[in-house]
């Protein structure tokens, strides 16, 4: 069986069960940062809520508003699958996806869901099967998609949600972002599961000093922010462009495809940046967004 290892738990978040349960629960229920509540399934029998946006620093930093889009995506109904669209730190230029197997978590294992990974494989002539992508000591040291699984894996509560985890790596170009959104969201119509999409980025990353230039930085994101919000996946692209966000590629792919499910606009759930979580302005600065898209 192939296993991708939980390589940043005990570093990026809690490496212990309980440990990261009492972090994720921490984040849920901060009232300054996070949602300011556990998150609570409805059992509806219709979903609208079909993608979002989720940070992928470190917890500490990003835990509160990735807390407001896992909690928005499973508020509904708790999804059969999540499709986890990561970016890239290390230096990868494929667009693939792990195609089986399971991703390890301190809160228990996630599997792949072979038949949706085998569907999007054979509509795509774009997208490739390449574990080795995930799982050799080179792609282990790559955080952005094991940031989220906790959070799937903690909402899950006792359901067996499973995962396709995409790379979406070298490229920048929004015909490609078009055509494997289309091949992806027609692998889910062919499916009669319920699955939601998550695009993991944080926003810009800049030297902050003071007030004034926190402003500024600020005013960037929210160019790219109010394109999200009116569901034009091309002019958010351009905007995420002109930035330092690390992953427009997901966040443009995951727009697209939940365009292609009938998604009608974009919610912002949160924004704040890591001097604002730290209090202290003077630095490196990173943003952190959490947006849904709904139908």
């Amino acid at each position: 069986m192939v296993l991708r290892r939980a390589t940043h738990a005990g570093s990026w978040y809690p490496g212990s069960k309980k440990g990261l349960q009492e972090a994720i629960r921490g984040y849920f229920t901060d009232e300054k940062f996070g949602p300011g509540e556990e998150p609570l399934t409805l059992n509806k029998d219709e979903r609208t809520i079909i993608g979002g946006v989720s940070p992928h620093a470190g917890m500490t930093y990003s835990g509160p508003c990735a807390a407001f889009t896992y909690l928005n995506l499973f508020k509904e109904r708790i999804p059969d699958t999540v499709i986890v669209l990561g970016t890239d730190h290390i230096g990868y230029h494929k667009i693939a996806l792990m195609r089986e197997g399971e991703w390890e978590t301190p809160l228990g294992n996630l599997e792949i869901d072979e038949e949706l990974s085998k569907q999007i494989l054979n509509n795509s002539k774009i997208i490739e099967a390449d574990n080795s992508l995930f799982t050799s000591l080179t792609a282990e040291q790559e955080h952005n998609i094991e940031i989220q699984l906790p959070f799937i894996k903690y909402c899950s509560h006792d359901k067996e949600v499973k995962i396709v985890p995409i790379k979406i790596a070298g490229t920048r170009e929004f015909k490609t972002m078009n055509a494997i959104a289309t091949d992806i969201a027609n692998a889910i119509n062919s499916i009669k599961k319920d699955i939601v999409i998550v695009a993991s980025s944080d926003m810009s990353h800049k030297q902050v000093m003071d007030s004034s230039q926190l402003k500024i930085f600020k005013e960037i994101d929210f160019a790219a922010i109010e394109e999200f919000k009116k569901l034009n996946p091309e002019k958010t692209l351009k905007a995420a462009l002109k930035t330092s966000i690390c992953g427009p590629q997901t966040i443009t792919t995951m727009m697209l495809i939940c365009q292609n499910l009938g998604a009608t606009k974009g919610e912002m759930m949160q924004y704040y940046t890591s001097s604002e979580r730290t209090g202290s302005i003077g630095g490196y600065c990173v943003g952190y967004f959490s947006g849904i898209i709904l139908k």
